[in-house]
């Protein structure tokens, strides 16, 4: 009995792992800042990795997370040719306040809006921070949460896919 479920976690576990990776993205356009619809799977399909940290003005592990990473962002362009891209989820009421905060955050990224959170929903998350790397059309790494220092281990993903 103990042989039979130890053989069922494994493959349960086997199978979590290979369903967290290589996820194929959303098929879909959503707004930037001035309102150019951004094709999000188009994106990743250009050989180098593609990260979209989801985020709300109402969250502060979300400001904490692209703070630290915006101190960065260039020089993991430059050595990996990430594209980077900040997606709002903040709805109707709150979409508003997303261009002034980040004229005064002055991050050095684009900014995507899911308003509607379509693209959430097809990502299957509840709350921001949420991080993904996308190659290809596939998911290859995602991260929920936010701790300082793990931009480091986003920058290791980077580096890991954009070879």
């Amino acid at each position: 009995m103990t042989k039979k479920l130890l053989t069922v976690f494994s493959l349960f576990f086997t199978i979590s792992l290979l369903s967290a990776q290589d996820a194929q993205f959303p098929d879909m356009t959503i707004p930037d800042l001035d309102g150019n619809k951004v094709d999000v799977k188009a994106l990743s399909m250009e050989g180098k990795p593609v990260v979209l940290a989801f985020w709300a003005t109402w969250c502060g592990p979300c400001m904490l997370e692209l703070n630290a990473i915006n101190d960065h962002i260039d020089d993991w362009v430059a050595e990996t040719g990430v594209k980077f891209y900040g997606v709002s989820v903040d709805d109707s009421k709150t979409v508003s306040r997303v261009r002034p905060l980040v004229n005064g955050k002055g991050w050095n990224f684009d900014i995507l809006l899911d308003t509607n959170n379509e693209l959430k929903r097809h990502l299957n998350f509840s709350t921001p921070p949420y991080v993904v790397v996308v190659k290809d059309g596939n998911v290859v790494y995602k991260h929920l949460g936010y701790q300082p220092g793990a931009e480091e281990e986003l920058y290791e993903k980077i580096k890991e896919y954009s070879n």
